[in-house]
């Protein structure tokens, strides 16, 4: 039966032709003989009927609400101007929220102190309104203080302590944690909603500080199939509305009330759609690889149209191609100041003839997706350079660089270069296709394990920063490499030490040959060789944390590599996948891990 469905697995990888998968996976169960989960590829056209149709049928429990509020106790109080204030539930609960904050650089931003304040007094009785006006009169120490010592007490719970939250936990995923999906019981990634809060967003974002409010059964809409059993409400409450949409893959999804953005409860990464939708990704970058020159040599001709649009839609390709740029969308007023291709302004860029011993060098400066800068100077063709200064030319510096194409222009001249295209398309197709490149040129016969984690990791880290994913040195960071330093220095000292034992030991098997002499010699030998293979991968670690300090790897690994290089690499030179992938991970790519042979290549 494995060998069976281990040549199932190779059919659908090597097959282009949906009709040939469906029918090799059609006889597959979810459960084979032994008892063993059916990889989750294999389950991928089992009960689709068409291309909208996601699912035949979905029961769920429905999302877990977290707790209500649990007033502070009596002898915790909040005080405004200098005197104890009895607040209202709502207000107490709002007022938490900040008070857990004060050790953070958040609350000594003015938009964030701003935003809470105005959102706070909102939630107000009149009363209250009418006394607390000022945050820099309000004194929420005590409030922090209790909570400094809540964290405390969980920190220090024993072990039977926390095995009862264990259980809990397990209980709540048990019940909530799992769906029904056309009969199979399949993983689901977010069962449970966000307390609410207080919104911190990344950078300086202007909305800072709101209030994240309580999500209500009210606000939730349910989605299942017509004949499953609809999930009970808490009680009191009722659910905004029971939907039965199949072309969906939700199960509940509700309004957050700071940007008035959808927000969905989904199906485990792991789960056979998520699966199928990750391969398909995946498949769609790697079809580009066929049709790429032909686009490079179409926006090439473009930069030298007559019509400015044409020409500005060619540069802007050729940026989203080189740089890995996000396209950009429209955004409300309201939003961060974040732009991508398409939406950024004069004042993003300066041209410079000649930088750096360079020619023809554009200097890019804005801020990216989730307010993370992007800082980049670049070398572009003479054309390009061009054909900036003319997209500047008489423009002010807040005035659009492309003011004649949109992103939805943009991602409809991709997709009429090849069904499916669209910029995000690229940026996976380059951060695949330089994955691929780095991994074989950094791995080389001979290396140990930790050298080709290194490799891997320095592959990954210029696809990061390619798509400029970047993080702020962990708080730890500097603490964690002193202890680092530290176990090098020890183990220098524990050579040295050693170096001298065999140099005894080679003196005395000199001066007086014996069995026992040798046996000592040699025991010597291994001991220096084995410090001296550990100094070397604690230096190697090192290595890697300084190298990855201000770098985010995860994103790029989890989002825009296809998992299959990564696979292949770890079967062609023996690296174990679990130095790669964590286990949740491994759960997300576990079509790649099934399906990959060594010999795939991006």
């Amino acid at each position: 039966m494995k060998t069976c469905l281990r040549f199932i697995s190779r059919c659908i990888y090597i097959s282009a032709e949906r009709d040939k998968v469906a029918s090799l996976v059609s006889s597959v169960r979810y459960y084979n003989a032994a008892g063993f989960r059916t990889p989750s590829h294999c389950r991928w056209e089992e009960g689709k009927s068409s291309d909208t149709q996601k699912w035949s049928s979905l029961e769920h429990k429905g999302p877990y609400f977290p707790p209500e509020y649990e007033p502070l106790p009596d002898n915790i109080c909040f005080k405004y101007d200098g005197q104890p204030v009895k607040l209202s539930p709502v207000t107490e609960e709002i007022a938490t929220f900040y008070a857990k904050m004060l050790d953070h650089e958040y609350t000594s931003k003015d938009v964030f102190q701003n935003n809470f304040f105005s959102d706070w007094r909102e939630e107000m009785t009149k009363e209250e309104r009418k006394q607390i006006k000022t945050l820099s009169k309000c004194d929420f120490t005590q409030i922090h203080k209790y909570f400094v010592k809540k964290s405390e007490e969980r920190k220090n719970m024993t072990k039977e302590e926390k095995q009862v939250l264990k259980e809990e936990a397990s209980r709540l995923m048990e019940e909530y944690g799992f769906c029904l999906l056309d009969g199979h019981r399949e993983k689901i990634g977010n069962f449970k909603l966000e307390p609410p809060g207080l919104f911190r967003g990344r950078g300086e974002h202007p909305k800072m500080g709101k209030l994240k409010k309580r999500i209500q059964p009210e606000d939730v809409t349910i989605n299942c199939s017509q004949d499953s059993k609809i999930p009970t409400p808490p009680a009191g409450h009722r659910w905004k509305r029971v939907q039965h949409d199949n072309t969906v893959t939700w199960l509940a999804s509700w309004l957050e009330n700071i940007h008035g953005r959808p927000k969905y409860i989904m199906l485990n990464p792991s789960s056979k759609l998520k699966g199928e939708k990750d391969w398909q990704k995946y498949e769609t970058a790697r079809q580009l690889k066929m049709k790429v020159d032909s686009i490079r040599k179409q926006y090439r001709r473009d930069w030298t149209s007559r019509e400015m649009k044409i020409r500005q839609r060619g540069v802007a390709i050729y940026f989203i191609d080189k740089l890995a740029l996000r396209a950009g969308n429209e955004k409300d007023d309201e939003s961060a100041d974040t732009v991508g291709c398409c939406s950024l302004r004069v004042e993003h860029i300066t041209l410079h003839r000649r930088l750096d011993a360079q020619e023809h060098v554009v200097e890019f400066d804005f801020l990216g997706k989730d307010s993370i800068r992007y800082y980049n100077k670049v070398p572009v063709e003479k054309q390009v350079f061009k054909n900036l200064k003319l997209f500047i030319k008489h423009k002010d510096p807040e005035d659009d660089l492309f003011d004649r194409i949109t992103t939805v222009k943009l991602n409809k001249t991709l997709n009429e270069c090849m069904p499916g295209l669209t910029a995000k398309v690229f940026r996976t197709f380059n951060a695949s296709t330089t994955l691929q490149d780095q991994l074989n040129k950094l791995t080389t016969e001979g290396m140990t394990v930790e050298e080709k984690i290194l490799s891997y990791n320095r592959a990954n880290r210029a696809v990061a920063i390619l798509c400029n994913h970047q993080r702020a040195a962990p708080k730890t960071f500097e603490r964690s490499m002193q202890l680092l330093q530290e176990k090098i220095q020890k183990k220098k000292e524990q050579i040295e030490d050693a170096k001298k034992e065999l140099k005894e030991a080679k003196k005395a098997h000199k001066d007086a040959p014996s069995d026992k002499s040798k046996k000592l010699l040699e025991k010597k030998e291994k001991a220096v060789q084995r410090l001296s293979d550990q100094l070397k991968k604690l230096q190697l670690q090192e290595t890697d944390r300084e190298e990855n300090k201000v770098i985010a790897l995860g994103t790029s690994k989890l989002n825009y590599l296809d998992p299959r290089i990564s696979v292949a690499w770890c079967k062609k030179h023996q690296v174990p996948i679990e130095k790669i992938y964590n286990k949740t991970q491994r759960d997300k790519f576990a079509w790649a891990i099934d399906m990959t042979d060594e010999n795939f290549q991006f």
